[in-house]
């Protein structure tokens, strides 16, 4: 990486204005939304940023009236971070914005095991300009789904669409919905799980509710849409957005989603699944430019049609 403020890059310069003392990466992360916190702790660890003129460290208390000094030098060019052709299911798209009914099966964004064939590069071919607009790896991208989860995922096609669409998320004024059928019925009608989730103490591949410090906040409020014998259709609403958040709050209060490999009892189904039967059917935002509230709805997958009415056959 470059040295502090040599090259191209940005340079931004910022005063803490709060009374009470807050941690370095946590308060950048606030400021700089469309940077991920493991960004933004990156930047620190190579001496990016400056407190007051001093190296500053990701534990560094912030005070009234500090000055911040963070240097985002441009991402390293990424040579597998290319456009393919793919079909995409597009449900709304402008100049700003794009929402796509993403299928399962499809990963969001490359990752070291998994460099092409990602939703990323299908939207770096349909968006030329998206390169640069957010992180190195995701381009664009407001919010995930994971792979085998169907349905609504708006991505950004422009800097400032970017900051607020994820300042929409993180300050709840955009609404996601999601649709899943579970094992078993809940007893209630509906209800709230807070659970802090974070890596699975055994198996770190997976997550889970954790109750030390390294599990982060999530919420999920559910409600349910149909009883159907052995099984429910539940609608989920978010307050968070943690990694596997919805699958691991269901399993947590025992009705996992059904198909869920990680999650969920291994158990013959009349439907054969892509991917677990969970699908992002509504997304509600206001638009980062016109401020008009858009509200994009994905239909149900074949797959996921199928298994209801194979389990409302058996009711009959």
């Amino acid at each position: 990486m470059a040295a502090f403020g040599e090259g191209a890059g940005e340079l931004l310069t910022l005063s803490y204005p709060k009374p009470l003392p807050m941690r370095l990466d946590r308060w950048l992360v606030a400021q700089r939304p469309e940077q991920s916190r493991a960004r933004i702790q990156k930047f620190i660890e190579a001496g990016y940023v400056r407190v007051n003129g001093i190296t500053g460290r990701a534990k560094t208390p912030l005070r009234l009236g500090d000055q911040v000094e963070l240097w985002m030098p441009p991402p390293e060019p990424l040579p597998y971070l290319v456009a393919q052709e793919m079909p995409l299911d597009v449900l709304y798209e402008d100049a700003h914005l794009i929402v796509l009914n993403k299928p399962a099966g499809l990963t969001v964004h490359p990752a070291p095991g998994n460099r092409d064939g990602t939703l990323v590069n299908g939207l770096l071919h349909h968006c030329p300009d998206l390169p640069g607009i957010g992180g190195e790896l995701r381009p664009g991208i407001v919010h995930r789904l994971d792979k085998d989860t169907t349905g609504c995922i708006v991505v950004a096609k422009s800097q400032e669409a970017l900051v607020k669409l994820q300042v929409q998320i993180q300050k709840r004024i955009a609404s996601r919905h999601y649709l899943g059928v579970v094992h078993g019925q809940p007893r209630a009608d509906h209800g709230t799980v807070i659970g802090a989730i974070g890596r699975h103490p055994v198996d770190r591949k997976k997550y889970a509710v954790v109750c030390d410090a390294s599990g982060r906040h999530a919420c999920t409020h559910w409600s349910v849409q149909e009883r159907l014998g052995d099984f429910a259709l539940l609608r989920f609403q978010l307050d968070t957005g943690r990694t596997h958040q919805i699958r691991v709050h269901a399993a947590h209060i025992g009705h996992p989603i059904v198909g869920d490999p990680a999650y969920s009892r291994c158990r013959r189904l009349p439907v054969a699944l892509p991917g677990q039967a969970l699908h992002a059917v509504q997304l509600s935002l206001d638009h980062p430019i016109s401020r008009e509230r858009l509200v994009c709805e994905a239909p149900l997958p074949a797959a996921f049609e199928r298994l209801l009415e194979q389990l409302r056959g058996r009711l009959r």
